[in-house]
């Protein structure tokens, strides 16, 4: 997630990619002090993230179903409604789980409510924003562009027009795999069976 709103802010893989093939400064980047992050969700990640957006001098909003503001206050956001959140954020990331109340929650109602120099990251489920939506407010360049690590679909089909659209960082759900995570994940599972096989070996006769 930090590495997604920082390349977003300054277009790191755009300006990598000209410098490998041999040009200069293509675009200009944007400070994050000042500038309003809103958070959809503000569970563990959430509040992880909110931290984030207060060491880069943001300001932090957040909704969610049954946020409450003193739950907000706690991780230094303030709570907003989710029409305010969509108007005023300069940087929408998504923290939810996917469920019959957030599938789709981020639509055309929500996207056309962004400012043109938006960014929206969903590092959480696909579904959660409504993606016909949101390729079609991308082709009309209704904001600056989404930062997406999650999609509808996974692995992302060949002709997906996320991999073409020039306005979007779209990476391939990588934003878990961390080493130190796997060797956790590996490790619980071997716990698991060795617990398992400890546990059949004294029952047997």
């Amino acid at each position: 997630m930090r590495a997604l709103i920082l390349a977003s802010a300054r277009h790191l893989v755009r300006e990598a990619a000209s410098l490998s093939d041999g040009g200069r400064q293509t675009t200009i980047g944007a400070n994050l002090r000042g500038k309003y992050l809103g958070l959809l969700g503000l569970g563990n990640v959430g509040k992880e993230v909110a931290r984030i957006g207060l060491a880069f001098g943001m300001t932090v909003m957040a909704w969610s179903q049954n946020l409450t503001a003193e739950i907000a206050s706690t991780a230094g956001a303030k709570l907003v409604d989710k029409e305010t959140l969509s108007r005023h954020a300069d940087i929408l990331t998504v923290h939810l789980v996917l469920s019959r109340r957030t599938q789709g929650l981020i639509g055309t109602a929500e996207l056309a409510l962004m400012k043109k120099t938006a960014t929206l990251i969903n590092t959480s489920r696909g579904p959660i924003v409504d993606e016909t939506a949101l390729i079609e407010a991308l082709r009309a360049c209704r904001i600056a562009g989404p930062a997406i690590d999650v999609f509808d679909s996974e692995p992302l089909p060949a002709n997906h027009p996320f991999r073409t659209l020039d306005n979007v960082l779209a990476t391939p759900h990588i934003g878990y795999v961390t080493e130190e995570l796997y060797r956790t994940f590996y490790g619980d599972a071997a716990a698991s069976i060795a617990g398992w096989l400890e546990a059949n070996a004294a029952q047997a006769p």
